[in-house]
């Protein structure tokens, strides 16, 4: 056999185990050999002494959905060590999609997924699926079936409950993402039309992932004051319909010690549940996230035209202020000087990077909320904020927990959450690497093979004969994060080197341009 790649010597972190020393030899996209002394004579051969080499990571909650039509190399997630990415989360999905929706769905997933190509020309999952993997992305790309793009095509943008026939439409169109290869079904319950869904509703989507033995994976309808009661929720659903659940981004906006709580009701639970993390203290989403419910109805154009009129704008501050029965009211429990500005459109641009107490010239609730909604309005809500809710401290008591894996939940753009370039460098160099907060292979285990299995990829996460050579390799000694709130764009050190299904996608601090990923069936 002729080998492609020999990496020798390196302290390999198999993904499902005790770390060890051998060579890894690969060929033909797959690992053939992990032993001693590989035979000499491949292709290309690296020396990896000192060095770790770890399958490659599998982010959980990416914002990929449309990225590869501007930047095909996924520059930020290959720079920290993912090779695999799970899209369309939290129930926002391009497709499934009707003519007629287009251009309001554009609207708004711009803001959390950029535009995508100059024309959407799909309607059917599988129909954007084939236009994603013509983009020829470097990463592999695993969809999610996504209920609130289902519910938008079938119900529309009203809060109203679906009727017995749309119901039976909803749960086909999720078997025919699931066909199309859909590997979750998220939900995003804080974000409309998914935010009007009951729980008889999502009990009967869910039944469709459980028939097809995928987990469902919400953000749940509220990581504020009500989070025990939204997480409890969902294991309910789970429950009740058989699936699997998988929780996105597990966290507590409202109040830090509703953490310990929260997981000793997931360590109780009777149902398969995990959950992921981004390893950080402050999240980001679409600043048009401050709105109440009722002011996000319709879809963006309807939020604009409420944005233009003084009664709603007035009656959207008192709900601010006064807060409304199980709303998550981000401003009104943040406050504006822990809200800043990651990305908006013109003529806001220098809006980017400052809080909207900065924005504002004042540290008060409604100066602040003044400054959001005049942002939105002129902006037309493409518009993504970062929200600082938690310490360090807090974030570790989750990441510590045996339930927890990774995504990122990286969303593009010119002043981004560091989160996009750092989170696997944070969680695996800076919290096991260094600081020695979980051992190092529990945390490989983390981002690969338990990851993996979550999706059912049997072809990776783990290096061992027969699978595809997905490798990432790392210099225990410099792999950290080192992109901040500051200077967000910034690769972390002591990444080697990248290989997806064989081929060598970063090295020497930048990507070689290789693109062997493409969509996952």
């Amino acid at each position: 056999m002729t080998l492609d790649l020999v990496i020798r010597g390196a302290t390999v972190v198999p993904g499902d185990g005790p770390a060890f020393a051998a060579d890894v030899a690969v060929a033909e996209r797959e690992i053939v050999l992990v032993g001693p002394e590989a035979p000499n004579g491949a292709a290309r051969v690296v020396d990896g002494t000192g060095l770790l080499l770890c399958p490659g990571f599998v982010d959980l909650h990416a914002h990929s959905a449309l990225s590869p039509f501007a930047d095909p190399l996924q520059v930020p997630k290959l720079a920290q060590g993912f090779t695999t990415e799970v899209i369309c989360p939290d129930g926002l999905a391009p497709a499934p999609v009707s003519r007629e929706r287009r251009g309001d769905r554009r609207d708004y997933l711009r803001a959390l997924e950029g535009s995508g190509p100059e024309e959407w020309t799909w309607q059917t999952v599988e129909e954007y699926l084939d236009a994603l993997d013509a983009t020829r992305p470097a990463t592999s790309l695993v969809t999610s079936a996504a209920h609130g793009a289902i519910r938008d095509l079938v119900v529309g943008p009203a809060d109203v409950a679906p009727t017995a026939a749309e119901l039976r439409e909803m749960r086909a169109h999720v078997r025919a993402a699931i066909d199309a290869g859909a590997r979750m079904l998220s939900f995003g319950l804080v974000y409309l039309p998914g935010a009007h869904a009951q729980p008889d509703e999502l009990v009967a989507v869910a039944e469709e992932a459980a028939a097809a033995g995928i987990p469902i994976v919400p953000h749940v309808r509220n990581e504020g004051a009500g989070l025990l009661d939204a997480v409890g929720e969902m294991l309910d659903v789970a429950r009740r319909s058989g699936a699997a659940l998988h929780i996105s981004h597990l966290k507590a906006l409202a109040d830090e010690r509703m953490i310990a709580p929260l997981l000793a009701l997931l360590d109780a639970a009777d149902v398969p549940v995990t959950f992921d993390q981004y390893p950080y203290g402050a999240g980001s989403t679409l600043l048009a996230s401050i709105l109440p419910r009722w002011a996000q109805e319709g879809g963006a154009e309807a939020t604009l035209e409420r944005l233009a009129r003084p009664a709603d704008r007035a009656r959207i501050t008192a709900d601010v202020e006064a807060g409304l029965p199980g709303w998550e009211n981000l401003l009104g429990t943040l406050g504006p000087d822990r809200v800043s500005i990651a990305a908006a459109a013109p003529p806001n641009e220098d809006a980017v990077g400052r809080t909207l107490a900065e924005l504002a010239g004042d540290e008060g609730l409604r100066p602040g909320l003044d400054a959001a909604l005049a942002l939105m309005l002129e902006s037309r809500l493409d518009v993504t904020m970062i929200l600082h809710y938690a310490g360090e401290d807090a974030v570790r008591e989750i990441a510590c927990h045996r339930l927890q894996l990774v995504g990122s939940d990286g969303i593009f753009g010119p002043r981004p959450h560091p989160r996009l370039w750092g989170t696997a460098a944070r969680f695996l160099g800076r919290y096991a690497l260094r600081e020695g907060l979980l051992p190092v292979e529990e945390a490989v285990a983390r981002l690969t093979s338990r990851s993996a299995d979550l999706l059912g990829l049997s072809d990776r996460g783990r290096i061992a004969p027969g699978l595809r050579a997905d490798l990432v390799l790392l210099d225990p000694e410099r792999y950290v994060d080192t992109a901040t709130y500051d200077d967000p764009r910034r690769a972390p050190d002591g990444v080697v080197g990248v290989w997806i299904a064989g081929e060598r996608v970063w090295e020497d601090g930048a990507p070689t341009g290789a693109r062997p990923g493409g969509v996952v069936r």
